[in-house]
């Protein structure tokens, strides 16, 4: 079936570990385990439900657009602590790029991944960065192969995997360029259960290649629809682009509509602790064959 034009809201709700404390006046509150911190938030233009907000840091200046930027923190917050999302264990860290080396707001496409895995079932992790995703697959009984262009994030992940105790678990862990892989895969004709695609606006891969989401989304979803399963699913994430989900829609369907199955489509949002006010992070697409 094709796209029904149907919009969804895929809403992360607070857990131990996390949650968006308050937001307001292009800024957002969150808790990372014992610490707080605060960070820009162009899309959070309403007046926020505390006139003033204790925090254990913050990041200053750069935009969206720019880049740029720095955390200011005190003193004790470490270099990097511990986290954990169900049986995960991952490390956080304020890193130079404003987050805090993972994306909380994925938590609502880990729960729908999740679901979906187990022994005998196969997960493809693509821009897979510092490997949650793989891990909650990994931890759920499926063979997971994790890619990712960047040696550094790679090795954060299966410095994760330890963490999690999952050293051991049947993940590939692969430093390589995005298409180029994805490419071969076709071309060996694997297939898997799951892929998770959440590709960033600008890259590069290991070898200098340039990756352009505008440009190569397409191509993208193409070989993703050749290496799912019949019996699989796709989730496909958008951050940092000018774009809305119904164009996503348009894309995803022409290639995943002539499978039948459902394609879910629309925005991702973290709900606020204190009001329930929703924060829009991201739009997304999704495909599954059930």
């Amino acid at each position: 079936m094709s796209w029904d034009g149907t919009l969804s809201l895929l809403v992360t709700e607070p857990w131990s570990d996390y949650g968006l404390v308050d937001s307001g006046g292009g800024r957002k509150l969150e808790r990372y385990g014992p610490y707080r911190f605060i960070r820009p938030e162009p899309q959070a233009m309403w007046t926020p439900a505390a006139a003033e907000w204790e925090a254990d840091g913050e990041f200053l200046g750069g935009s969206d657009e720019e880049g740029g930027g720095r955390w200011q923190l005190v003193p004790r917050v470490p270099p990097r602590w511990d986290l954990a999302r169900g049986a995960v264990r991952f490390h956080a860290a304020n890193t130079p790029f404003r987050h805090l080396g993972f994306f909380p707001d994925m938590a609502v496409q880990w729960d729908f991944m999740e679901a979906r895995m187990g022994a005998g079932r196969s997960f493809l992790n693509v821009f897979g960065y510092t490997g949650l995703a793989s891990l909650i697959a990994a931890a759920a009984g499926a063979t997971v192969t994790h890619v990712d262009a960047s040696k550094k994030a790679v090795a954060a992940a299966k410095d994760n995997a330890v963490l999690s105790g999952l050293a051991e678990a049947p993940v590939r862990w692969l430093v390589d360029d995005a298409l180029k892989f994805l490419r071969r895969e076709v071309r060996r004709g694997n297939r898997y259960h799951g892929l998770m695609l959440d590709p960033p606006k600008y890259g590069r891969g290991p070898d200098g290649e340039i990756w352009s989401l505008e440009r190569d989304l397409p191509e993208l979803v193409q070989l993703a629809r050749q290496l799912v399963a019949d019996d699989g699913f796709v989730i496909l994430t958008v951050y940092a682009i000018r774009m809305s989900a119904v164009a996503l829609a348009g894309l995803v369907a022409e290639h995943f509509a002539p499978l039948g199955g459902r394609i879910e489509v629309g925005d991702m949002a973290v709900r606020e602790e204190v009001r329930g006010t929703l924060l829009p992070t991201a739009i997304f697409a999704r495909w599954s064959a059930g």
